[in-house]
């Protein structure tokens, strides 16, 4: 029902904001030099690129670069059986590969690592050179990360990113004499801030610290996301050792319970909404919008929800609100374990049209697409930081001012076995149930994990070796045991007009 109604928004907007966009990018293809276009006045170029399905490709790219390059014509390999039936989804993804034979490759950044360690990408060094193509315009460390994912190679790029920030209400602030977060605070001095907001008063009416969301929806779960912004690890790549009970992995679930038992957490009951909803209820049954917490850990979608419910709604939205960076590990601050680049854009090794495929790459990440995608907002912001602004000068920097880093719980760990990361997610969530229910300490809970954990993992592998078992999707990229091609998909699902 919820997505469903923000579809629906999402679909309206889009319609109205596509026919400027497409006029916007004739004008300034009318206005630009006819130099960089590659294309010849002759035959038709023809591209195979790998893509959800047509649809959303359309939405998402092929309206603008049809209209500034008339003489392509472009297949789509549609990804979208890949997504189904049975059998390995690796051995399903190089089938399809080696099937469809793409020029382009829409790939997560394991893949792209993978893709790139074996070969199977065509450099773009030498066009990005060739084309003084302006690189020093992302945002910051997508590049670096990209080149040292392509063992000190430039294979591929992303043109959007849908990143996370804190999202504070300043008059809540204000209101109780509390200062404003900051950039680059820990997830301690964040909690910290959070917990002085009164925790009195009846549900219905009470203010709330911090929402987080899926982040905190268990004590597990917002565990191992500290953890991960610490930069620790589920298992030890070098032997394959589970290593869940150290220290540090206890201090990271000892910050979480501490915040789950302070009260200042928003309470995330999961409960079904049952009846007929207004889009009016959908915007405000998210507590930020309606005013019920200090701050909210969210991604760039909502930054389009506060705006229009502040358009329709404004005696009832937040309207005085900014943002800072999400939490960092004090250790490295400047660096970030949220990398939200779930589409990367790669040359296929084997194409025969090289310098086609590196056109298109160069348009939709290059200046004249970013200013257009960025007058038609549905979610993901462009990944050129000029074009990442806010009318009322809001601190838009958050989303992208952390560099990405590289390492992920499951870190090292190539075709970790599926199963593993399922059976981490749920002993993980028992045990620290245990420690909720005052049956177990913290430190009790992961040595618990610790020897369980060990055990499945080892069954995992030899299951694995015996060709029973599945790898992760994508390799390991799902950092928290969930799926990245689900998360793709939906973030590109936002951006379709069906």
């Amino acid at each position: 029902m919820f997505r469903s109604i923000q579809h629906t928004t999402i679909r309206l907007r889009l319609q109205r904001w596509l026919p400027a966009a497409l006029a916007l990018a004739l004008l300034l293809t009318a206005c630009s030099s006819g130099g960089q276009n590659r294309e010849s006045d002759g035959e038709p170029t023809t591209l195979k690129i790998m893509y959800w399905n047509e649809q959303i490709f359309y939405n998402d790219y092929g309206l603008l670069f049809y209209a500034t390059h008339p003489n392509f014509d472009i297949k789509i390999a549609s990804t979208s059986s890949i997504q189904t039936g049975e059998g390995d989804y690796n051995e399903k993804f190089d089938e399809f590969i080696r099937n469809e034979k793409p020029d382009i490759l829409m790939l997560t950044l394991d893949q792209y690592e993978k893709f790139a360690a074996d070969g199977r990408l065509a450099s773009l060094e030498s066009y990005v050179a060739d084309d003084k193509f302006d690189l020093e315009g992302l945002i910051p460390g997508l590049v670096d990360l990209m080149r040292e994912k392509g063992g000190g190679e430039l294979y591929g790029l992303t043109p959007q990113f849908s990143g996370q920030a804190v999202y504070y209400n300043k008059d809540l602030f204000d209101r109780y004499n509390i200062e404003y977060p900051t950039d680059k605070m820990s997830w301690e001095e964040l909690l910290n801030l959070a917990g002085r907001f009164p925790t009195d008063g009846q549900d219905e009416d009470r203010i709330y610290g911090i929402d987080l969301g899926y982040t905190a929806s268990n004590l597990h779960q917002f565990g191992q996301t500290i953890g991960l912004t610490m930069g620790l690890r589920v298992v030890n790549s070098a032997d394959k050792r589970v290593s869940i009970d150290s220290e540090s992995w206890v201090r990271a679930y000892e910050t979480a319970l501490k915040a789950f038992r302070s009260g200042t957490l928003y309470p995330n009951d999961n409960s079904d909404f049952s009846g007929v909803m207004t889009y009016e209820d959908y915007l405000f049954q998210n507590p930020f919008i309606a005013g019920k917490v200090a701050m909210t850990i969210n991604t760039t979608y909502l930054l389009q929800q506060l705006r229009e419910a502040a358009n329709a709604f404004p005696d009832k939205a937040v309207q005085n609100w900014d943002l800072v960076t999400i939490p960092v590990d004090p250790a490295n601050p400047d660096y970030t374990h949220d990398t939200p680049f779930y589409s990367i854009f790669a040359i296929n090794a084997e194409s025969a049209n090289r310098d086609a495929a590196w056109e298109f790459i160069r348009y939709i990440h290059g200046d004249e697409f970013a200013q257009v995608r960025s007058k038609t907002f549905a979610g993901q912001l462009p990944v050129r930081t000029k074009y990442i602004q806010d009318s009322e000068g809001r601190n838009m920097a958050a989303f992208y001012m952390l560099k990405p880093s590289s390492s992920s719980l499951f870190a090292g760990i190539e075709d970790l076995p599926q199963d593993f990361s399922m059976q981490y997610y749920t002993i993980g969530t028992e045990e620290m149930q245990a420690v909720m229910d005052d049956r177990k300490s913290v430190a009790e809970a992961l040595a618990s994990m610790q020897t369980r954990l060990q055990a499945a993992l080892d069954a995992s592998l030899a299951n694995q070796d015996s060709g029973g078992a599945s790898a992760i999707p994508g390799g390991t990229g799902a950092s928290t045991g969930i799926d990245a091609d689900e998360a793709a998909a939906d973030d590109a699902g936002e951006d379709a007009v069906e």
